[in-house]
């Protein structure tokens, strides 16, 4: 993928590149690839529709294989055996593409193969928003997610390394990693954060691109500074204008403080990483909106919500039960923000 043209030239040369990208990576022989392309297809009802048949001739080819006497597990990784196993189970018939609704103010989406996601440090109790990055734990430099990247190149003399979300749940979802050799833990600098300050503010104007975050302990699952890129034109909810931090006259569940240069936001951001609190971000195109909240585990988070990350902390709500996604309420959701109050 690395030779690819560069995708961010606009949102259909992203699109296309996006679902070639797709295509291609089913030829490859590797479980833990055609996961991530059968989760990317399944988020996208269009792109689903058009590769489902080839989508299940090959979910039967690793069927046949896990039955056979030639399977040999420990050629592939444990969570991606454990995850096509349930896969497996469910049959193919049954997964089910992501589905939307509005519920009130906020966005919900039923989120099917995220319900399959090893959960890393996702499950862990925090109290403190930095940790030394680990060489031997999980990290985008490992050899086997080589495949899954969608596009690395040199962007204003910096290394960036994008590769697709395997477990989506937001539009054209990315992991956006920077300089990924450095072996930088899930910590900003103000280089970093300028940086992504500056590609949005270049690229936005061709495409409405953006950006989350999510501090250790703010429900990051992987230990390796990572920004997780999305497009679309759709606002999240705490971008709309009843916010008291966008002009209007309603208090956002969660402390959230809106910023419009660099520098104040990393004045801010940074006075958070050294006073140890978590914390969620949602960088647009010249803004960006702050979030510091709760450790994840010291407060009891409802059943039917794995935690909430920086999506979550923006309004955009995934669930991974069909149930939930029919009967959560608007008062559900705002309850649940509150609890992420310090």
């Amino acid at each position: 993928m690395k030779d690819m043209q560069f995708p961010f030239s606009s949102e259909d040369n992203f699109q296309l590149a996006f679902s070639k990208g797709l295509d291609d990576l089913l030829t490859a022989d590797e479980l833990g690839v055609f996961i991530l392309v059968l989760a990317n297809a399944s988020y996208d009802r269009e792109i689903f529709s058009v590769m489902r048949p080839v989508l299940k001739r090959r979910f039967e080819e690793w069927a046949d294989y896990f039955e056979s006497d030639s399977v040999v597990e420990a050629e592939h990784a444990p969570d991606d055996v454990a995850v096509f196993q349930a896969l497996r189970s469910l049959g193919f018939e049954q997964i089910q593409g992501a589905q939307k609704r509005m519920v009130g103010i906020w966005q919900l989406q039923y989120n099917q193969m995220r319900s399959f996601r090893p959960r890393r440090n996702a499950d862990a109790a925090f109290n403190t928003n930095r940790v030394d990055f680990e060489t031997n734990g999980f990290n985008f430099n490992k050899p086997f997610l080589r495949k899954e990247i969608f596009w690395e190149g040199d962007i204003q003399g910096k290394q960036v390394r994008l590769l697709y979300n395997k477990f989506p749940f937001a539009d054209l979802h990315g992991l956006f990693v920077i300089d990924p050799e450095n072996e930088k833990p899930q910590w900003l600098n103000q280089d970093d954060h300028n940086f992504v300050w500056q590609f949005l503010s270049d690229v936005g104007g061709q495409m409405p691109v953006g950006m989350g975050y999510s501090s250790l302990g703010a429900y990051a699952s992987v230990n390796h500074q990572h920004f997780q890129s999305f497009i679309s034109k759709k606002k999240y909810p705490v971008e709309l204008s009843c916010w008291e931090h966008n002009g209007g006259h309603l208090q956002y569940p969660v402390a959230c403080r809106k910023l419009i240069k660099a520098d104040d936001a990393w004045q801010f951001i940074d006075s958070l990483q050294q006073a140890n609190v978590a914390f969620n971000l949602l960088y647009r195109p010249d803004e960006i909106y702050c979030f510091s909240r709760a450790f994840q585990g010291s407060y009891q988070h409802a059943d039917w919500t794995p935690g909430f990350a920086w999506s979550e902390t923006a309004g955009g709500i995934a669930v991974t039960s069909l149930h939930e996604y029919r009967q959560l309420e608007d008062e559900d959701i705002n309850r649940e923000l509150k609890l992420l109050r310090r």
